[in-house]
This record gives C-alpha cells, structure tokens and sequence, in this order.
C-alpha cells in the first residue's frame, strides 16, 4: 500500500489558559496528517506533541514531516522511530483501513474504528486550578458531568486545602439538592509532578479522611516527579486513597519500564503522545493494564482516534479524561 503524503501545521487558542504545576499554557499546536490511499481514499491523523511530557516538540514533528517523501508505504510509517510518539501516533492513526489479513494482524484494523466506539464512554470533566472550580463545578455538574479532576500543586498547600475543603463541601451539598442522592461524585486530583513527599502524604492523609458513599476521591495523580517512582510506589501501599502516574508513563517505554519495576495501581494514558497504537493495544492487553484513558487538548481529528483507542482498552468502570471542551 503506497500513501500520498501531506500535512497542515494549526495553532488555537484556549479560551482561557490553562494553569497546572508546569506553567500556563495558552494555545495547542500541532499538526493534522493527511494520508490518500491508491483508491484516492483520504485517512486524517493528529500530531499532538507535549514536548514537557517527554514527546517530541512541536519543531522536531514539523522537521520530520518536511523531511518526509511525497508518497509514503505501510513500512515506513511502521518505521517511525520510537522517539517521535506523537508521529507515531498521528501516522498510525491516519492509515486507512482496508479490510487486509496483513492490518489485521498489525493491529491497524479495530471494530470501533468503522462501526462506532466499542462501548459507550463516560468523561471526566476537567477543573481549572485554584478557587475557579467551585463555579466551573457547578456548570460541568448540571452538564451530566459526575467524574472531575482538579489541578493542585498550583498554589500553595496551606491555600489549595481550604480549597479543597470549600470544594468537597460543594460537591456533597449539590449531590444532596439536586439529585435522588442515589448518584455519586468521583474526584481527581493531579498535582502533575509538583508535590513535596511531606506534602503527598498531607494529601493523602487528607483525601483518606472523606467518608462518604455520595464523594470518592478516585485518585491522586502523580503527586511526585518522574525521577521519585521507588517514593510513589511506597506511597500506594501505605493509604488508601489510589496514586495514579501520569507524566511517568507518558510514552510506551515508560509504561513498560514502570509494570516491570512493580507498578500495578492506575495508568494514566494520553494516547496522543503515548506512541504507536498498535503496540499500546498489544501491552495493555498483554499486562491487564489499569487505563485512564486522558486528553493532551488534541482536535476532533486526534480525539477520534484517541476515543477509539480509549474504548477498546481503558478500564470499563473509569470515567475517560476527555471532558475538556469547555477549554
């Protein structure tokens, strides 16, 4: 199968930026992949780099694609080295799907990609940082929305715990008006890497505090930075509140690399930037991985082929972090 290759570089702002422990971030770039099959049949994919998550950067994506040839076969895109993850991504994804043994055993070929999504997903809406939640929870809740996730690790402790008091005391008070107090609410916190040790486990002493049957604070997420696993894992054993790892399983060789050194808690997958899909499929179904499935903030075109991906392989009772079009 030969391709004809082209690309489309964009850039959007969001409509407000997005504050988390590694900085204010104001607009998503990336680029959209288009693939014309020998039929003239057109596959669309994403290159969505997080470059501070450990893809490649924007610039290093856009050289590959300029040094790319005209027309491009199956093996080449095969061939996309490991350290371009959202190329991988984006390639994978853009093939089009004929119906051939050979796609078939490559794992290019999924059900859900030409007759829907396999199951039905439940989202996870996202928060903004800091005092800014208590409103945006209110809205996100009347939308549908019952899993949330909170950025913390943005101001300091003493602050973000007042908030966070202030918060839960939302969530059970709106539970408790406005439903048949049958629902539920599950809360995620992801401090992105930003917390102290001593200030992980004042979380989690924190969050293992809430008893509630209407309030679950489903996670925390990635309290401490990539290089302290050995502390994370320690830190999973001792409360009971779940940790789950974000930035340190951010590629396909960080995921394998934190199973083997024992990780068996939850994994935070940002499909986008995670590599190739075909070899995502092959290690989540090999090792029974415990998948939140999350957004990098991609288009239409990324977020189709992430869902899909999502809807094979991510934990059937986890909410997916894809509730981000508020942003």
């Amino acid at each position: 199968m030969v391709y004809r290759f082209n690309f489309y570089p964009y850039s959007r702002p969001f409509k407000q930026p997005l504050k988390t422990h590694h900085g204010i971030w104001e607009k998503r770039e990336g680029i959209i992949i288009q693939l014309a099959d020998e039929r003239g049949k057109n596959g669309w994919g994403e290159i969505a780099p997080l470059s501070w998550f450990g893809s490649e950067t924007l610039q290093e994506a856009l050289e590959f694609c300029r040094k790319l040839p005209q027309t491009l076969t199956l093996e080449d895109i095969l061939e996309i080295p490991d350290n371009f993850p959202a190329c991988q991504f984006g390639f994978e994804s853009a093939v089009t799907y004929p119906k051939t043994r050979f796609l078939k055993e490559t794992g290019f070929l999924s059900q859900g990609f030409e007759t829907g999504f396999l199951r039905e997903l439940k989202f996870s809406g996202l928060l903004p940082s800091g005092k800014a939640a208590l409103q945006v929870f209110q809205t996100l809740f009347q939308q549908g929305f019952r899993t949330f996730k909170w950025k913390i690790a943005v101001y300091p402790i003493s602050d973000e715990l007042d908030m966070f008091k202030q918060l839960t005391k939302l969530i059970l008070e709106t539970i408790i008006s406005e439903t048949d107090k049958t629902e539920w609410v599950n809360l995620r916190l992801d401090a992105n890497g930003g917390l102290s040790w001593e200030e992980a486990n004042k979380w989690l002493s924190v969050c293992d505090e809430i008893k509630s049957d209407i309030l679950k604070i489903e996670y925390l997420e990635q309290p401490l930075s990539v290089e302290q696993f050995a502390e994370m894992l320690a830190l999973s054993q001792q409360y009971f509140t779940s940790i789950a790892l974000d930035e340190s399983v951010a590629t396909l060789s960080q995921i394998r690399d934190c199973y083997q050194r024992g990780w068996r808690g939850i994994f935070v997958i940002k499909p986008c930037i995670v590599g190739s899909p075909r070899k995502l499929r092959k290690l989540c179904r090999e090792n029974h991985i415990d998948a939140v499935f999350s957004s990098v903030f991609e288009t239409a075109v990324g977020r189709r082929a992430a869902l899909n991906l999502a809807s094979e392989l991510s934990h059937p009772k986890r909410a997916v972090g894809f509730g981000v079009e508020h942003w």
